[in-house]
């Protein structure tokens, strides 16, 4: 399983994980882990780090650590996974954007972030996702983020994405499937 997380934004506009999110995330279910930043302390990263030693982390535009990269890319199984905060691609979220960095990344996934807001989706034959705030913290452009993360289990050439939301006091789960062409 690969944990797909980002925008925590602990302790500067939420203060933990929500308690129902950290009961479903243990160590030793997840192998990997891909962030798209703002996690903005080292306590946030030492948490991933607990869960999966392979712990991958793009820098976002509140992140204390500088040495993150920008972007990144990491081989999961047969899939090439391009990894970037997002507050880089203008307009924010905008799809023609996103696919500019795809393809300049050249892979088959691109999971972003900083918008706050779960999206997943595919286009042109390739498969984005922003995981959106695992905290549910306030963003610019969504003040009422609903906590989320997404879990992806990739198996040969299909990702099955489930979608974890917090809404109110349930969790709701959403499962998308993406077949690589």
């Amino acid at each position: 399983l690969v944990l797909v997380i980002g925008d925590l934004h602990v302790p500067h506009r939420r203060n933990k994980l929500p308690n129902k999110f950290k009961k479903l995330l243990v160590p030793g279910k997840i192998k990997h882990i891909l962030c798209t930043g703002n996690l903005c302390n080292k306590e946030t990263y030492d948490y991933l780090k607990n869960l999966a030693s392979d712990v991958h982390v793009v820098k976002g535009d509140f992140d204390e650590n500088a040495t993150y990269p920008d972007q990144k890319v990491v081989t999961v199984g047969q899939f090439r996974i391009g990894l970037c905060h997002g507050h880089q691609i203008v307009p924010w979220g905008d799809i023609e954007s996103l696919a500019l960095v795809q393809r300049q990344l050249d892979v088959d996934i691109l999971i972003t972030g900083h918008t706050h807001k779960f999206e997943a989706f595919e286009h042109e034959n390739k498969f984005y996702i922003n995981p959106g705030s695992a905290t549910g913290a306030y963003s610019p452009i969504e003040s009422d983020a609903a906590p989320s993360f997404a879990l992806m289990d990739i198996q040969s050439t299909t990702v099955v994405t489930y979608v974890y939301q917090l809404r109110g006091d349930d969790v709701k789960v959403e499962k998308i499937e993406f077949r690589k062409q």
